[in-house]
């Protein structure tokens, strides 16, 4: 359905009929109750704090687990706040945050898999995408900078991939 169509099926229902859908796909819809919860309710911080804790878990797991280092759990987060409008500024602290914490713990057991460098700098070319697209980079230029300094130090094999991207930006 085209946005003209429903805009003149939605014009076309009474209020009542209105509220029915609404209360219906709130009930059925998982998206659509996230979004409300949002909306009315943001508690961005809460939001962001548990995406942070999840993103940690991943790299430092409580007792004896392994360490599973999947790019997608920070990956989910990222896009749901994107989707649901959460301030930039929050968005891109977790973007930062994932590549951070893969650092800090790439600094305490080096990881092998090529896979890991290249996920890693992907998500750091997102982010950098992001803050430009929204205009925060002298807000985060000196995180930025710190983690290139970081992948740096601790020699990864696509270091100067990171270096070329940062270059872009001046």
């Amino acid at each position: 359905m085209s946005k003209k169509a429903l805009k003149k099926y939605v014009r076309e229902l009474s209020k009542e009929e209105l509220e029915e859908q609404i209360e219906e796909l709130y009930d059925r819809l998982k998206e659509v109750r996230e979004f409300y919860d949002f909306v009315f309710n943001p508690k961005e911080d809460k939001m962001v704090d548990e995406a942070k804790f999840k993103v940690y878990k991943e790299y430092f797991p409580p007792g004896n687990r392994k360490a599973k280092k999947r790019r997608s759990v920070a990956q989910k987060f990222i896009k749901n706040f994107i989707k649901l409008g959460v301030d930039p500024s929050l968005t891109i602290d977790l973007m930062l945050y994932h590549i951070e914490i893969a650092l800090l713990y790439n600094g305490e057991k080096e990881i092998r898999q090529e896979a890991f460098y290249k996920a890693m700098l992907k998500a750091f070319e997102d982010a950098i995408k992001f803050i430009d697209a929204e205009s925060r980079g002298g807000e985060f230029n000196a995180r930025l900078e710190k983690i290139c300094d970081l992948v740096n130090e601790q020699q990864w094999q696509n270091q100067r991939a990171f270096e070329m991207i940062m270059d872009k930006r001046y």
